[in-house]
C-alpha cells in the first residue's frame, strides 16, 4: 500500500510525461538507496524528531565570539541541549504545518550541527548572526528506513543588536520568536513545492561564526 502512494504521488509531482524516465530510473537504482525528492511528491509529514547531540559544546563565555557548537542565553541557565531542541521542534512544527495535505507519508528526522543565538554582549552592542544549521532526513514512519539522503541545512540569518533588539524585544520579539519563525519558514521552503532552501549570505560576520 505505501509503494502504491508513493508512485502515485510521483506521478503527480513529475507529470504523466516523466513517467517512463522514473521508472527506468527507480529500476536501476539499488533497493536501498534513497530516492525520494521532496519537491516532486505531496508528503505528509506525521512527526518531527529533533536529535541535539550531547558532544555538541554549550558555550556560556560573553563575547562577541562565544565559540562552541551551542550558544543560548534567553532561557534561565540550565540544559541547553534541551532548550535547543525545544526550539528546532517547535520551529520545524509550525513549518510543517503550513504545508499542503500531502499524500506521502514520512518522519522528518533532525539532527542538529550548531546553533548560535548572541551572547549578551553581542545582543546589546551590534547584533551579529543567528547561525542554526541542522541536516535532515526524511524516513518512512513504518519501517524507518530513509527515503531522502541526509541533506545539511544552513538556516543562518542576521540577528538583531543594540537598540534594534530592545526595542523587539519590547515588542515581544525576542531571538526565540525570531529563530522560530526563521525555521518554519525554512522548512516549509525545503519541503514545499519549491527549489529548497537558499542560505544568506551574511558576510564576514557570518563567516566568523562557523569558529
Amino acid at each position: 500500500m505505501y509503494l502504491v502512494r508513493l508512485i502515485a504521488a510521483l506521478m503527480l509531482g513529475l507529470g504523466l510525461s516523466a513517467c517512463a524516465s522514473v521508472e527506468t530510473a527507480t529500476r536501476n537504482a539499488p533497493l536501498d538507496a534513497p530516492a525520494l525528492r521532496p519537491a516532486a511528491v505531496s508528503l505528509d509529514v506525521q512527526e518531527v524528531r529533533v536529535r541535539v547531540p550531547r558532544s555538541l559544546r554549550v558555550s556560556e563565555a560573553n563575547r562577541y565570539l562565544p565559540g562552541g557548537d551551542i550558544v543560548w542565553r534567553e532561557d534561565p541557565p540550565g540544559d541547553r541541549h534541551a532548550q535547543v531542541a525545544a526550539i528546532l521542534e517547535q520551529g520545524l512544527e509550525r513549518g510543517v504545518a503550513a504545508l499542503p495535505v500531502g499524500v506521502v507519508p514520512v518522519v522528518l528526522d533532525v539532527e542538529l550541527t550548531k546553533f548560535h543565538a548572541l551572547s549578551e554582549k553581542a545582543r546589546y552592542t551590534f547584533g551579529g548572526v543567528h547561525a542554526i544549521q541542522f541536516t535532515y532526513t526524511l524516513r518512512d514512519p513504518e519501517t524507518g528506513v530513509a527515503l531522502t539522503e541526509p541533506k545539511f541545512v544552513k538556516a543562518d540569518f542576521k540577528a538583531l543588536g543594540g537598540q534594534k533588539a530592545i526595542a523587539a524585544e519590547r515588542r515581544g520579539i525576542t531571538q526565540k520568536v525570531r529563530i522560530t519563525g526563521q525555521l518554519a519558514n525554512v522548512i516549509l521552503a525545503e519541503l514545499g513545492a519549491g527549489d529548497g532552501y537558499r542560505a544568506q549570505a551574511l558576510g564576514l560576520i557570518g563567516a566568523l561564526n562557523q569558529l
